[in-house]
């Protein structure tokens, strides 16, 4: 599942080619992908402007001039790809044949077309993603997005905030409580693996055995990770392809993520792969220690 980088990645690259344009109709292939009413999605979305795309942990959203917007969650296998009137094509998400091909394919559920020529397809081989309607100022209402706690780069994610987070889950290791996207959003596998490497943490120290200093250290960490996997792109090792026209390369910068084998790039110890509340996690055994 994409991460908060990758999906920031697609969110530009979709910023720059469709905010502006009108949606002139929608066809919807696969009705569980986008369940609302044929008539409403007639009477809503076909006419209105895309006036900007936001994201919100790993939704994406598209705010429409009439005060309704879009959701779109891209789960595992879902994809964008936006083509041109001139043939000119952008694509994010899971990286398959459809990217290339023509389109629609056997993987499209949903199409936007634009009065410009230009049309958008949700792909999706899985079927596992999913397109929403609803008026813009409920957006915050919707069972996802109400859970979501604040974006690492945001200042609602204080070290104060962060540190209250800790207090409720004392007992929980550390890896899990930064997973939680109720206590952080858009942070996911790839990136709490890193943070922790920088902050020099074990995944399964206990949330409430931080002193403040480590804390704080962990806080940097996460903000600094994030936005390294935002300028570079996000990662593509297996499924994301940005919509910029190009892979992410975070990876190509990773400290101990899918690293396992290799020295750690800070004490030249080998990474090790072990799991951490089901998940598959990587560690350097001599940068984070565990007490």
């Amino acid at each position: 599942m994409p991460e908060g980088p990758e999906v920031e990645t697609i969110r530009r690259g979709l910023e720059l080619g469709i905010v502006g344009q009108t949606i002139a109709g929608v066809e919807v292939l696969w009705e569980r992908s986008f369940p609302a009413p044929a008539d409403l999605i007639a009477q809503i979305v076909a006419g209105a402007e895309v006036t900007h795309v936001q994201r919100r942990a790993k939704v994406l959203l598209w705010h429409l001039s009439n005060d309704y917007s879009l959701l779109f969650h891209l789960k595992m296998t879902g994809q964008m790809v936006l083509v041109k009137a001139d043939g000119e094509r952008f694509a994010g998400g899971h990286p398959s044949q459809s990217m290339a091909d023509e389109l629609p394919d056997r993987s499209t559920r949903v199409i936007f077309r634009f009065a410009s020529g230009d049309s958008l397809f949700f792909n999706d081989q899985r079927k596992f993603g999913w397109i929403k309607l609803v008026p813009t100022a409920e957006v915050g209402n919707d069972p996802l997005v109400a859970r979501l706690g604040p974006e690492a780069l945001s200042p609602e994610f204080s070290v104060t905030y962060f540190q209250a987070q800790l207090d409720r889950h004392k007992r929980a290791p550390i890896k899990p409580v930064v997973l939680d996207q109720s206590v952080v959003a858009g942070v996911g596998n790839i990136y709490v693996d890193e943070s922790l490497h920088l902050a020099k943490l074990h995944p399964r120290r206990l949330a409430g055995s931080l002193t403040p200093a480590e804390v704080r250290r962990l806080h940097a960490a996460i903000r600094e990770i994030i936005s390294l996997g935002i300028e570079h792109g996000g990662t593509s090792f297996a499924h994301y392809v940005n919509s910029l026209g190009g892979k992410g390369d975070y990876l190509e910068h990773a400290r101990v993520f899918r690293r396992e084998g290799q020295p750690c790039p800070v004490c030249g110890t080998i990474i090790e792969k072990i799991r951490v509340a089901g998940r598959g996690t990587h560690i350097c055994p001599r940068c984070q220690v565990l007490p």
